[in-house]
């Protein structure tokens, strides 16, 4: 007779512990894009591009020849010339906002376009290029 009452409150017990445990934890999202880099459209200005420079989510690809490169460029800006990017896409984070710049805008246009081709969604063309960057008056390094 006493295990007939016992049942019923050792499961009442077990139900009880069952609901009181932590929950699982949840899965992790992708990252999020910071709100800077969020919504960006495919062309940006300079003041755009220098505001969102070194920040660790953020890489300025420079497509420019290395000649043009030694001439003077963007602090911090990773160079491969045009005609290496196919080769190089390694080298370019998929997982990061891109900014491509080169010396007034069209050949990095290009290489956006090839990079969004190649699947990365978060590529953006610098315009006026260089020569833009240098007439707002933004640091250049030779």
């Amino acid at each position: 007779m006493r295990l007939l009452y016992l049942t019923p409150l050792l499961l009442l017990v077990v139900v009880l512990a069952g609901c009181s445990a932590a929950p699982a934890a949840a899965p992790t999202a992708s990252p999020v894009a910071p709100p800077q880099t969020r919504n960006l459209p495919a062309d940006i200005d300079v003041a755009k591009a220098e505001s969102l420079r070194g920040q660790p989510d953020v890489v300025m690809l420079d497509v420019r020849t290395p000649e043009e490169y030694a001439q003077g460029h963007i602090p911090g800006v990773v160079l491969i010339p045009l005609d290496q990017v196919p080769n190089r896409l390694a080298e370019i984070p998929k997982d990061k906002t891109v900014i491509v710049t080169c010396h007034s805008g069209n050949r990095s246009n290009q290489a956006a376009q090839l990079l969004r081709q190649k699947g990365y969604d978060n590529i953006h063309n610098m315009l006026g290029g260089i020569v833009a960057w240098e007439k707002a008056g933004y640091p250049v390094e030779k």
